[in-house]
């Protein structure tokens, strides 16, 4: 079989592009997006991201080009998601939430040459503008605003609106494919940018793969209902954009985020399916009456506490946990559940589901090594090492960071920088970032685990735990917490001790406990540790205890 080998017929590109026009043919009469009083068909957003990227390349644009956006999740960021590769050029989602210094920095460091910019955002992106330097070219600017009759483009930089470069485009365009799946289609920025940011690349082979990857390990049926409660600037919407389109679905984008919104889309549109960070999963658990059908959550970043995960149990809502990061565009590692675990009582099926899983099919190999030697751990539940990954959703590199790359995948495997166990059964469980684990007394101490027993307290609605300085231990945790709404009695920093002294070793117990009004959040919903982290190192250090060395048992 030795002259069987690849030809032109066998191995076109693989890329997501071609879902869409898939849409169009089998669910073309079917609602593709939902916004407000806005609704289109899978007919007329394939005609309409035609017309698009028709109309970037008019303009110039096409392969090797960075076209960036800021926007919330609207039907143009939808679009854009097939538009901007349809001319052959890459997408960058940009984070609301940056500042004008580091949108600056982003847009200086990608190049990019086009920005589409949400009206509420156009303030902002004019700032970031002001900061360029006078010898660096500034991009161009188009309008995306939710009322079309109530524009003007006669500010500096901007060049047209959305819906005027969709109104000159052709519906007939031919677009543009790959000319290699390992082309670049997307490029985003990792949390926590600074003045050295990580542009995370990925292909049209990755996103092709990933996204009905997640569509089989999430067992998403033909026709969902997804309502749009992850920002699609958060790694591309963990690839969903170009999912839901592969399963015909309709997309129902909300206009905010908060729950009297979600639940009224839920039950409007008889939504099915939706992802969310933690937070905003808890958020949800303010009301007390269940949804009438059930909705499927999946949910990523921090594992989600068991008593939130029983909590959404009762009120209708089928939460799997996920785990993955912007290096490998979406989720690779998820629970995948097991018949026998339906016997357990709720609080052991939520413990279960709170451990990330298995790697999903696509997903080559998933390890957890010692990050010094490379060795796999013990697979015993308890032996800590790093999470590495390997398999095609992994990123083709860090723009324009060549050394960063070869810190990251090394040995022929991504290095995430988390750590956790493997158990007896294979299952992967996270115990920490690596920056977030707490060295106390010189035994590495897993801030997740006493978050998840300070989230069993009656009176606790969100909390995160981080070091602060300790003169004779090193480090002890210091717990951050926001109690829950109209308590009659809340409880003393001294009662959530003792709460946690009955449930932990005691070298885990909390020695400071904060209560706050509100935690920090990105944009995502993601806790903001690193805020906390400062917050706890400027009340100083703990005293050393005298005269006697206290147990650590």
């Amino acid at each position: 079989m030795d002259d069987l080998t690849p030809n032109p017929a066998n191995s076109p590109p693989l890329t997501p592009l071609t879902f869409l026009e898939r849409a169009a043919i089998v669910y073309g009469d079917s609602h593709s997006i939902l916004y407000n009083r806005t609704s289109f068909t899978w007919s007329q957003t394939h005609r309409r991201c035609l017309q698009l990227a028709s109309s970037l390349t008019s303009l110039g644009l096409g392969r090797g080009h960075v076209i960036s956006v800021l926007s919330p999740n609207t039907p143009s960021m939808y679009e854009l998601h097939f538009a901007v590769p349809m001319c052959g050029a890459i997408l960058n989602n940009l984070n609301l939430r940056l500042n004008p210094h580091i949108l600056s920095v982003l847009l200086r460091h990608s190049e990019s040459k086009l920005v589409f910019v949400h009206s509420h955002s156009l303030p902002l992106i004019l700032r970031a503008l002001s900061n360029f330097p006078k010898t660096t070219p500034r991009p161009s600017l188009v309008l995306i605003t939710d009322d079309a009759d109530a524009v003007t483009v006669s500010l500096a930089h901007v060049i047209d609106t959305y819906e005027g470069l969709i109104k000159k485009g052709n519906p007939n365009f031919h677009w543009a494919r790959p000319n290699s799946e390992w082309d670049p289609i997307t490029l985003n920025y990792t949390s926590g940018t600074t003045s050295s940011p990580k542009g995370v690349v990925h292909s049209h082979r990755a996103t092709f793969i990933m996204a009905l990857d997640s569509l089989i390990d999430w067992c998403v049926p033909k026709q969902p209902v997804y309502l749009w409660t992850l920002p699609m600037f958060h790694s591309n919407g963990w690839t969903f954009p170009w999912g839901i389109a592969a399963a015909g679905g309709t997309n129902v984008c909300p206009r905010k985020i908060d729950a009297p919104m979600i639940y009224h889309l839920i039950q409007s549109h008889n939504v099915t399916h939706m992802c969310a960070a933690p937070v905003v999963l808890n958020l949800l658990l303010t009301r007390t009456e269940p949804v009438k059908n059930p909705v499927h959550v999946l949910t990523g970043g921090s594992p989600p506490p068991a008593a939130i995960l029983t909590r959404a149990e009762k009120l209708g809502f089928r939460v799997r946990h996920g785990y993955g990061m912007t290096e490998t565009l979406g989720v690779v590692v998820s629970c995948a559940w097991k018949k026998e675990w339906d016997k357990f009582p709720a609080t052991e099926r939520a413990r279960f589901k709170a451990r990330q899983g298995v790697r999903t099919v696509a997903m080559t190999e998933v390890d957890v090594v010692d990050p010094a030697t490379g060795v796999s751990v013990k697979r015993d539940g308890v032996t800590s090492g790093e999470i590495v990954f390997r398999g095609a959703c992994v990123m083709l590199g860090y723009l324009k960071d060549s050394d960063g790359t070869k810190r990251c995948i090394r040995n022929n495997w991504l290095y995430t920088g988390d750590v956790g166990v493997m158990h007896g059964d294979g299952y992967l469980e996270i115990k920490d970032r690596s920056k977030d684990v707490i060295i106390s007394g010189g035994e590495n101490l897993s801030s997740v685990e006493v978050e998840a027993v300070l989230y069993d307290h009656p009176a606790v609605n969100e909390v995160a735990v981080v070091a602060r300085p300790d003169e004779f231990w090193g480090e002890t945790p210091c717990a951050f917490v926001m109690l829950k709404e109209g308590l009659v009695a809340p409880p003393s920093e001294k009662e959530v001790v003792e709460f946690c002294r009955e449930r932990l070793p005691h070298f885990m117990v909390p020695k400071t406990v904060v209560f706050k009004e509100a935690l920090p959040k990105t944009s995502t919903g993601k806790i903001q540790k690193h805020v906390l982290r400062m917050d706890a190192q400027a009340m100083g250090s703990l005293a050393a205890p005298q005269p006697t060395i206290p147990s650590r048992m």
